[in-house]
């Protein structure tokens, strides 16, 4: 009974800002805007913007990969070390997400303009300005920067847990370095990569400030157009069912990331 009484504020902040949301957007999804009707057409209208939901997910797919590319070493790295310099280098890790989102983009926005800091550079050494800003490219930045903080924590996190006598026994066994890696290390660590993966993906393929800032109109994605929705379209309606179907999208990964991980503290014992 004492349990169930401390899980009382818990529960109730849950329905407040968790269930009742999840209600509401479900509502205007499912509804007319004229008259307040169950509608699928919603939904439908949905076909229109599948080209701008598949730039989404593809720009946010090479985002969660070129992070996991460059987030395995570095988390490798720091488990690999003592732990006041885990510490150390956890913390510069984190140092970044201090400061706020808006400022680290618009840095970026500063670094790559026609008139910013490289351009102004290689102008000086006579190289004509380069189109590094309103691209594809110039997104995916922004993406990897920032969240490949989320991709290093889950890989640190797994990879610290492995137990260093299996990594010996392998060894042991006439392993190289290659082969411990993709036949312990690497298997190991899956979880870690499968929840560093989700973490990016998830903020990636539905943000908007950052396309919006690097970006162009031939970078809009699916955020830009949910924002448009019920900020200069004022069609809520529309806004909330490309809502609910990314929130369909992140519970499939959250489901994804739950089968992959569900067994880690077994494996880790093993």
């Amino acid at each position: 009974m004492k349990n169930k009484f401390l899980a009382g504020p818990y529960l109730v902040w849950m329905a407040l800002f968790t269930i009742i949301p999840l209600v509401i957007v479900l509502y205007f999804a499912l509804t007319d805007s004229v008259t307040g009707r169950f509608t699928l057409s919603n939904l439908a209208a949905m076909k229109d913007y599948l080209p701008i939901f598949l730039r989404s997910i593809w720009l946010a797919a090479i985002s969660s990969i070129i992070c996991l590319i460059l987030g395995y070493p570095v988390a490798w790295c720091i488990a690999q070390t003592g732990p006041k310099v885990q510490r150390f280098l956890y913390m510069l890790v984190m140092l970044p997400m201090c400061i706020s989102f808006l400022l680290r983009t618009l840095a970026w926005v500063a670094i790559l303009e026609d008139t910013g800091m490289i351009n102004s550079l290689l102008g000086r050494i006579g190289i004509s300005p380069l189109p590094l800003i309103r691209t594809n490219g110039a997104v995916i930045l922004g993406m990897v920067y920032n969240y490949l903080p989320y991709m290093i924590m889950p890989l640190y996190t797994v990879i610290i847990k492995i137990d260093p006598r299996l990594v010996e026994a392998a060894q042991d066994l006439g392993c190289d370095h290659a082969q411990v890696f993709g036949k312990v290390t690497l298997p190991l660590s899956v979880p870690g990569i499968v929840s560093g993966i989700t973490m990016v993906f998830v903020p990636a393929v539905s943000t908007f400030y950052i396309s919006q800032k690097l970006g162009s109109s031939g970078t809009t994605l699916i955020g830009d157009v949910i924002e448009s929705q019920f900020k200069t379209a004022y069609n809520p309606n529309l806004g909330a069912a490309m809502s609910l179907v990314l929130m369909i999208l992140i519970f499939i990964c959250i489901g994804l990331m739950n089968r992959f991980t569900g067994d880690d503290d077994e494996v880790m014992t093993l």
